[in-house]
C-alpha cells in the first residue's frame, strides 16, 4: 500500500484501508462499524481539544499584537487569514456531517451504519459529479490554496498542506488510477466516511496549530538570535587624561525598533523623546565635570508593566577658545580656482559654526568649504561660533593668494622638446597641461602659433593645425625642430597667463 519512510498520519490513513478491507472480507461486520465509530468519537474529543489550544494561542498573538503592533502586528495578520479560512472549512465539513446523520435517531448507533447510498447519492450521479460533489473537492482545493497563498510557496508548510489536503488521482492496488473523489468515498460505509470527514476536520485543527507555533516560536527564535545582538562598550568615564588607564566592560546588548516603552525615566523625570524603539538623549551638558544619566524604561508585557533600568556617565570639558583652520591644498590659494578649505572648532558641531571670507567667494558648508580668490593678494576667513555657555568665540585665517602657475604645451601627452614624424604631428592636438600641480585642472587650448623653419609663423585658432598650418609643415625636413609657442588656453574657465611652449623634432 505504502512504501518508504511514512507520516503518522499516512499510516492513519492506511490502516483505515486495511479495516475497509477486512469490512468488505467480513460481510460488514457490525463489530468493525463500531469501531469506526469509536475513532470517529475519539477524533472528535481531540479537535475540541486542539480547537481550545488554538484559541488560546490566537488570543495570546493578539494580546502581543496589541503590546507590540510593530513586531507581531503582520504575523497576527497572517493568523488572522489562517483562521478565517480554516473555520469557513471546518464549518462546512460539519455541516456535511449533520446532512449525513440527519435521518439516524440515534448517533451513536454505528452498527446500523452500513449504508454507502448518502455519500453515493450526494456525491456521484453516475461517472460523474454532482454539484454537491464538484463543491466537497472545490471546498478542499479552495482551503489548500489559501493557506498557502497566506504563508507562501516557500513556507516549509507548503508541502505538508499540499499532501493533508491533496484531491489529485490515488492508485489502487491493482495499478488502476482511481478519481480522488471515488477512491476515498464511492461506495463507503457512512461511518466510515463520517470518520474520514472527522480526520479531515483534525488535519483543519492540527494545520492551525502547527502554523500558530510556528508563527510564535519563530519570532521567539528571531528575538534570541545572537545576530541580533550588538557588541556595546561601556567605559567607565567619557573623558580620559594622558597618561590615565582606560577602564570599563564590553557586554551584548539587543537593539530593537519594534520595542516601543510605555514610558521612560531619565534623571527623575519624564522623558518623550522616543524614536523607533530608541530614547534619544537631548539634554544640557552641564558643568565641567562628570555627570550621570540613570533611569528607567517601562515595557508592558502579558499585561502587567515590566521597568528596565539604565545608567551611564559623561564628562564635560572646559570650553575651547580658538578654532582650528587649515588649507587643504597648502597655505596658499590659486586665484581663478575653488580652493577646499577645512573649517572646524573643537567641541561645536559644524553646523553651528558661522563661517564667512573676505578677499574671495565663500561656498560649501558643515566644516567643508572653497574659497574663490579676488584680485588682491590676500583671502581671509572668518569663524565665529556661540558656544553652549553663551560666549562667542572668534577665530581667523589669513592665506596668500597666488596666480596658477605656468603652464605647459604638449603633444601626446609629452612636454618640452618631443621627437615624432611629420604626418603624426600633423594630425595630432595640441594640449597643455600642469603635471606638478595639485589641482586636477580641465585645461582647453584656445590657439597657438607654429613656427617651421624658413617659413613664415602661422596662427592657429583651436588645438590642430590648419591646412595652412600643413601646407608650411609639409615643407620641413627631416631633423627640423618645430616650435610651438604663444598658446592661449583656459583653466576651469579662467584664462592662464602663461603657457611655455612645447617642440617638435621631426623623425622624417
Amino acid at each position: 500500500m505504502a512504501s518508504g519512510k511514512m507520516s503518522a498520519r499516512q499510516k492513519m490513513i492506511n490502516l483505515m484501508y486495511l479495516v475497509f478491507i477486512a469490512m468488505l472480507a467480513l460481510n460488514m461486520s457490525k463489530e468493525v462499524l463500531s469501531a469506526f465509530g469509536f475513532m470517529n468519537e475519539k477524533l472528535t474529543v481531540n479537535n475540541i481539544s486542539t480547537t481550545e489550544k488554538n484559541n488560546e494561542a490566537y488570543a495570546n498573538l493578539a494580546t502581543k499584537a496589541s503590546e507590540q503592533t510593530a513586531k507581531f502586528g503582520p504575523l497576527k495578520a497572517q493568523a488572522d487569514k489562517i483562521k478565517k479560512s480554516s473555520s469557513e472549512f471546518y464549518s462546512y465539513l460539519a455541516d456535511l456531517k449533520n446532512k449525513m446523520t440527519a435521518d439516524i435517531e440515534d448517533k451513536k448507533d454505528y452498527e446500523t451504519m452500513d449504508k454507502t447510498s448518502f455519500l453515493d447519492e450526494y456525491f456521484f450521479k453516475g461517472d460523474k459529479y454532482t454539484p454537491e460533489g464538484q463543491e466537497f473537492l472545490n471546498e478542499i482545493n479552495s482551503y489548500r490554496t489559501e493557506l498557502i497563498d497566506v504563508l507562501g510557496t516557500d513556507s516549509k508548510f507548503a508541502p505538508i498542506i499540499k499532501d493533508r489536503f491533496s484531491t489529485e488521482e490515488q492508485t489502487n492496488r491493482d495499478g488502476k488510477t482511481i478519481k480522488w473523489l471515488d477512491y476515498r468515498y464511492k461506495g463507503f460505509p457512512l461511518v466510515a466516511s463520517l470518520t474520514n470527514l472527522t480526520q479531515m476536520q483534525a488535519d483543519i485543527k492540527n494545520t492551525e496549530s502547527d502554523i500558530l507555533n510556528s508563527l510564535l516560536g519563530g519570532q521567539l527564535e528571531s528575538e534570541v538570535s545572537l545576530t541580533n545582538y550588538k557588541g556595546i562598550v561601556a567605559l567607565d568615564k567619557n573623558a580620559y587624561f594622558a597618561g590615565e588607564k582606560v577602564t570599563g566592560k564590553i557586554v551584548l546588548g539587543r537593539y530593537d525598533a519594534t520595542m516601543v516603552p510605555d514610558k521612560v525615566i531619565l534623571n527623575g523625570r519624564d522623558y518623550d523623546n522616543i524614536e523607533a524603539g530608541q530614547v534619544i538623549v537631548d539634554m544640557p551638558a552641564g558643568n565641567v565635570g562628570n555627570h550621570d544619566i540613570k533611569g528607567k524604561i517601562t515595557f508592558t508585557q502579558g499585561g502587567e508593566p515590566v521597568e528596565v533600568p539604565f545608567e551611564s556617565s559623561y564628562s564635560v570639558i572646559p570650553e575651547p577658545s580658538n578654532a582650528v583652520v587649515s588649507a587643504d591644498k597648502m597655505n596658499v590659494v590659486y586665484r581663478g580656482l575653488d580652493n577646499p578649505i577645512s573649517v572646524s572648532l573643537p567641541g561645536v558641531g559644524d553646523n553651528n559654526l558661522n563661517v564667512s571670507a573676505s578677499g574671495g567667494k565663500l561656498t560649501g558648508s558643515r566644516g567643508k568649504y572653497s574659497i574663490r580668490p579676488g584680485a588682491g593678494n590676500l583671502a581671509t576667513i572668518n569663524v565665529s561660533a556661540k558656544l553652549s555657555s553663551g560666549k562667542t568665540v572668534n577665530s581667523k585665517a589669513t592665506f596668500r593668494i597666488k596666480d596658477i602657475p605656468a603652464a605647459m604645451g604638449s603633444v601626446r601627452g609629452q612636454y618640452g622638446t618631443v621627437r615624432m614624424p611629420k604626418s603624426g604631428l600633423a594630425n595630432a592636438p595640441i594640449a597643455a597641461g600642469l603635471p606638478d600641480f595639485e589641482f586636477d585642472l580641465k585645461i582647453k587650448v584656445k590657439s597657438f602659433k607654429i613656427k617651421v623653419p624658413g617659413q613664415l609663423t602661422i596662427l592657429v585658432n583651436g588645438t590642430k593645425l590648419t591646412a595652412a598650418a600643413k601646407q608650411k609643415l609639409s615643407r620641413a625636413k627631416r631633423g627640423d625642430i618645430i616650435n610651438i609657442y604663444g598658446i592661449k588656453a583656459s583653466a576651469n574657465g579662467y584664462d592662464l597667463k602663461q603657457v611655455l611652449p612645447v617642440n617638435i623634432e621631426l623623425t622624417n
